[in-house]
């Protein structure tokens, strides 16, 4: 199967399951599956095209279980939050700007599932890699996949503890990696697209993968993920979180400057 028949294969997928992803929040009103489906959707991505790929078994079989387990993880973190929680103040704020109009939801949902197909470019470059053989850049991918899924589940798990406590309402999580960046969950979801770069080291389709790191970067630093949070913080938190964009870094951890 060609690379562009596997895109346009996740590309359908996607459609369809942001299409009943985006029926269910017509009747819940809670627009945050859609970060669930998302997160899904890249895991099935990265299951179908390691399986239908025309490249070595060494890299299928690794981007197919990195890819597939990376995604299951953010997809039952979030579902976790999103099936307990009321819908996030980010989809509050935009369903009070564009109203629930169903055909800008639709719209919306299937943005979703046009990055799902973007984000699969990367395993695509993975799966037609023809070398086969475990070798330094493999080791080094998966050392770095270690690293970033540990990093983000530990500071997913910082910040649910944190609001856990009904103490810590209305103030900012300082604990942990978030004294260090403001955003370490969004820092090491970056940093687990190198995985794929270094999978695809040597591939015909090598450049495709840079497509991951390259796109995360512009969507979280400039589009949807540390702007939209960043405004929200600041609207629930008020001067605590204004302080806190003053002393800590925004993404790449270091040390935070004093007050």
């Amino acid at each position: 199967m060609s690379v562009w028949v596997q895109l346009v294969c996740v590309w359908c997928f996607a459609a369809a399951v942001q299409g009943l992803a985006w029926a269910g929040q017509q009747r819940s009103r809670n627009a945050g599956v859609v970060d669930v489906v998302w997160s899904l959707g890249v895991a099935a991505a990265a299951a179908f095209i390691a399986a239908s790929g025309s490249g070595g078994i060494v890299p299928r079989v690794l981007v197919g279980v990195l890819g597939a387990v990376w995604g299951l993880r953010l997809g039952t973190h979030l579902w976790q939050r999103t099936s307990v929680e009321p819908e996030d103040g980010r989809y509050a704020q935009l369903r009070q700007t564009i109203g629930n109009t169903p055909w800008k939801w639709f719209m919306f949902f299937q943005f979703q599932a046009l990055l799902i197909a973007l984000f699969a470019m990367p395993f695509l470059a993975v799966a037609a890699n023809p070398q086969n053989r475990f070798g330094i850049a493999c080791f080094a991918a998966v050392g770095v996949w270690l690293i970033s899924v540990a990093g983000e589940a530990l500071a997913d798990h910082q910040l649910r503890t944190f609001r856990a406590n009904p103490q810590n309402a209305g103030k900012t999580c300082r604990t942990g990696l978030w004294r260090y960046s403001r955003h370490p969950n969004y820092f090491f979801e970056w940093l687990h697209w190198f995985t794929y770069v270094l999978l695809a080291w040597g591939a015909p389709l090598w450049w495709l993968a840079c497509a991951g790191p390259i796109v995360m970067y512009i969507f979280l630093r400039w589009l949807s993920g540390i702007p939209w949070t960043e405004a929200q913080s600041l609207r629930t938190r008020g001067a605590d979180y204004a302080n806190y964009q003053r002393t800590t870094p925004m993404l790449f951890p270091w040390f935070p400057k004093d007050n």
